[in-house]
């Protein structure tokens, strides 16, 4: 009862700051910190401790926080170079209205494939698909749900994506036997979510604004030099992921090209250029649309979401260090005894842990080393768990607008999360498809013997 009124206070001041007072989230975290805290005092904990654990699990943010201040830094510079301009330029000359949906679907998917982050992806390839679904008269919060479903497909199967390693890391499985487990749920969901988009798509035919589509690519066309050469930075940024390269340098040697292209190929200066780094693209075209879609980017767009990070994830620390998640499950986990009430309940707890974490890696952390154990009570391998983690929490990431992929996704596609979400139909649609295997017992895999899973658990 005490974990669960420590926990009502923590989600009491965040909901109730945004629903009365619409108070910023990144406060509302910071707030709830402070109110967690006497109650770990009262639990015997000493501040020092308390201090400790809220560190700690700020730690795990200092990778996804420079890769996030790294994306800022490339989207600003592709706006600059003309690489972001150009795939709008093109996008809207050669994409057929009704073919949009799914063009932009398939295409989010390849890039997040090959370049391993839906972030990355949302910020250069979504936003291009932004403008090029505004010009053809699609509507914003459908185009963002086609590139988010695209792009956190792309980042699951994708071996070069953080979450998608982190997952099997955590449950003690490998990568590749977790990527080819989730092939089971999400390629079904993904097929279907094509005929959606397919299908909504056809009535969009003949839909385009001649008027909005002219003005656009005009600017587009006598403010940039567009063509191959502002497609450089593309190729060596996909180049670099593909070969496995870290992901923060690659990330920034993609936006030091993009610099590059625009002092040689776009005339701005050196210092125009880093400001652009720092601050984002700027413009007064005149043109609501293009000033929409092109203000934009910069290091200093990325700071809220550090923000969010470092008080959603201290707060989680706090909250698993007082163990309130593992008193929530003891309560009911001995009574866990089928496959479908354990994807069922793996499920609620990666939504939960997203929700009051903020963040796809509190999530999968703490639903991993929670619900482990009862998978292996019951005999099933690391993917299983591993699996749900990814069609729940992952999938779900940028639905949440408090999550810091909620809020990246809406600042970087410039739409608001409520009016994106009811199209994002693969996160919808494949933890369906987990729960029926689970209610099944298709495709849950086990170990064949004792000495199997020993040999697992060595290794893990």
């Amino acid at each position: 009862m005490y974990a669960l009124l420590m926990l009502a206070a923590a989600v009491a001041v965040v909901s109730v700051g945004i629903l009365v007072f619409d108070a910023p989230i990144q406060i509302l975290m910071f707030i709830s910190i402070l109110v967690v805290m006497p109650f770990m005092l009262k639990l015997g904990f000493t501040y020092k401790q308390i201090e400790e654990s809220m560190f700690e699990s700020m730690g795990k943010a200092l990778q996804p926080v420079l890769i996030l201040l790294t994306v800022g830094i490339l989207i600003g510079a592709w706006i600059a170079s003309g690489t972001v301009p150009t795939l709008i330029y093109f996008g809207v000359e050669a994409i057929s209205p009704q073919y949009f949906l799914v063009t932009t679907l398939l295409f989010c998917s390849l890039v997040a494939v090959a370049t391993g982050t839906s972030w990355g992806t949302i910020g250069t390839a979504g936003i291009a698909m932004m403008g090029v679904g505004t010009a053809l008269g699609i509507p914003a919060g459908i185009t963002a749900g086609a590139i988010v479903s695209g792009a956190y497909f792309g980042d699951k199967m994708s071996p070069l994506s953080d979450t998608t390693n982190l997952a099997p890391a955590v449950t003690g499985g490998d990568l590749f036997s977790h990527i080819r487990h989730m092939l089971w749920t999400t390629v079904p969901a993904y097929l279907i979510t094509a005929i959606i988009f397919t299908v909504i798509g056809l009535q969009y035919n003949g839909s385009v604004n001649a008027d909005s589509v002219a003005r656009m690519t005009t600017y587009l066309n006598e403010n940039f030099s567009l063509g191959l050469v502002p497609m450089i930075p593309v190729v060596v940024l996909i180049t670099l992921l593909m070969m496995k390269k870290p992901a923060i340098p690659s990330i920034f040697i993609g936006a030091a090209t993009g610099g590059v292209v625009a002092i040689f190929a776009q005339g701005f200066t050196f210092g125009e250029t880093v400001g652009i780094f720092y601050n984002g693209y700027t413009v007064e075209s005149g043109i609501e649309i293009v000033d929409s879609l092109l203000i934009r980017g910069g290091l200093v767009s990325m700071l809220a979401l550090v923000a969010l990070f470092l008080f959603a994830l201290g707060l989680g620390g706090m909250l698993a260090e007082a163990g309130v998640l593992e008193a929530m499950i003891a309560s009911f986990a001995n009574n866990i005894k089928h496959t479908g009430v354990l994807v069922a309940v793996t499920s609620v707890v990666s939504y939960f842990t997203l929700a009051i974490g903020g963040s796809v890696y509190f999530s999968t952390v703490m639903g991993g080393t929670l619900m482990q154990p009862i998978f292996e009570r019951l005999n099933l391998k690391p993917e299983n768990l591993s699996r749900v983690l990814e069609d729940t929490g992952t999938q779900s990431a940028a639905l949440l607008p408090w999550t810091g992929s909620g809020l990246y996704t809406a600042g970087a596609l410039g739409v608001a999360t409520v009016a994106y979400l009811p199209f994002c139909f693969l996160a919808f649609i494949t933890p369906i498809v987990s729960i029926f295997y689970g209610i099944t017992g298709l495709t849950m895999t086990e170990y064949e013997n004792d000495d199997e899973k020993l040999e697992n658990a060595k290794t893990a």
